[in-house]
């Protein structure tokens, strides 16, 4: 017998019953984003390899050890995105979309990373991104927060999340700060942990990420990240925190947040919660005003968020704010025995989708027993059994029975059931 292949680890199937609530969760953002205004742009999981290179950074973590990456026919270098971002800025810059223009785009799909699959960390994970080009001003960073914010009261996620929020400086800043920051840890170095000292001579602000707490002790007395900012950006910064202030969305000032990309600038923040262990960070972004240019294009400023979608259904899932009509995905089950019943179930089933194209309707096929079709009429989540025997299709009606409440079963004329239907389901 040959031997059965397996999903690859860490990449894994969405099944039946768990796709409802992927539906949910990508429809809700979606009508949050179209109240925005925001347009879908959709791009290849395939880019070169120097597309991520040199927007991500050559010594970040991502790019030294977690990209899935590999020559194709030509010898060509090619990478299964690890993030959307540089993606999505290659697509505007391609096609034109940048110069001179303004754009809010926002788009889905996987990701891949090779990392060590755990709970909400997975090696194909999904993301929802959003990004906004050609405008400087801190009032398009205000919108982005707030919309994260308007989508976590809608799924029922408010008071499981908190904001946290930086601001990294200008690019001269942040150098200036590095430096500092160097020269600090530098003295220091035989305290640092192993990952930490790596990261010393290759991404120094990633040290203020450290999970170590010798490390985190350390930094206490570190320099100080907004004690370097120029005058553009503090004013920037408080200009958002105003707009956040009026708008009551709370908030907490994390010096040491940098996030891991090497092209982010000014503001930078998080969503996290506790709800999930370690992997606490739901929602994530900032601003990249120096991208577009690092990747051959002229200078526009940029801001965006990723958000992810395993983790944020684990939270949906974890604190039971799945509302119940998600999973329910029929509400009519048609069933019939007897001589013509298939023929006049499915003409039936038709019927009704063709006049209430907002019902779900399951039409039962492969025959059997009534009693048989019940059994799978009930499993189908179905509110209503429609039943058709010889009698109803002879008379041209239908036996309706009440899968869920009390209402137990009536027979009524077909050319009722569309009435019916609507003042008991709609």
């Amino acid at each position: 017998m040959a031997k059965k292949i397996q999903a690859i680890r860490g990449m894994n199937d969405i099944l039946p019953t768990q796709s409802p609530v992927w539906q949910y969760l990508e429809g809700t953002v979606k009508e949050v984003l179209a109240g925005y205004g925001y347009d879908e742009i959709r791009m290849p999981v395939l880019e070169q390899t120097a597309l991520f290179k040199r927007s991500i950074g050559e010594v970040t973590d991502i790019v030294e050890k977690e990209m899935y990456t590999f020559e194709d026919r030509n010898g060509d270098s090619l990478t299964l995105r690890p993030e959307g971002t540089a993606s999505c800025v290659r697509a505007c810059e391609e096609h034109g979309l940048l110069y001179n223009q303004t754009q809010r785009l926002w788009y889905t799909g996987p990701m891949f990373r090779h990392e060590r699959p755990q709970k909400g960390r997975y090696r194909q994970f999904y993301q929802i991104g959003v990004e906004t080009f050609g405008i400087a001003t801190p009032d398009i960073d205000a919108e982005l927060i707030l919309m994260t914010a308007r989508l976590w009261e809608q799924l029922g996620l408010a008071d499981s999340v908190t904001l946290q929020l930086n601001t990294l400086g200008s690019n001269e800043a942040r150098a200036r700060y590095r430096d500092a920051l160097v020269d600090y840890l530098s003295a220091r170095k035989d305290q640092l942990d192993e990952d930490s000292k790596r990261r010393l001579e290759t991404n120094p602000l990633r040290v203020l990420d450290s999970k170590n707490p010798e490390t985190q002790a350390l930094l206490a007395d570190a320099p100080e990240l907004h004690d370097y900012l120029d005058d553009e950006s503090r004013s920037d910064f408080d200009a958002l925190r105003a707009v956040l202030d009026a708008a009551g969305v709370k908030y907490e000032i994390n010096q040491r947040l940098v996030r891991g990309l090497d092209y982010y600038c000014k503001t930078v923040f998080e969503w996290v919660t506790d709800k999930l262990g370690a992997q606490g960070t739901v929602c994530a972004g900032g601003r990249y005003d120096g991208l577009v240019e690092q990747l051959g294009g002229k200078p526009t400023p940029a801001v965006g968020f990723a958000m992810g979608v395993e983790r944020l259904i684990l939270m949906l899932e974890t604190l039971e704010v799945i509302p119940a009509e998600v999973m329910q995905t029929v509400d009519l089950y048609v069933c019939g025995v007897g001589e013509g019943a298939s023929l006049a179930s499915l003409m039936l089933s038709d019927s009704l989708r063709a006049e209430q194209p907002w019902l779900r309707v399951q039409t039962h096929c492969g025959g059997g027993s009534f009693k048989s079709q019940m059994k799978k009429a009930d499993k189908s989540g179905a509110l209503f059994a429609l039943l058709l025997g010889e009698t109803e299709i002879a008379e041209k009606q239908v036996t309706v029975k009440d899968l869920r409440g009390e209402a137990g079963q009536q027979t009524i004329a077909q050319s009722e059931l569309g009435q019916w239907l609507t003042d008991n389901l709609s």
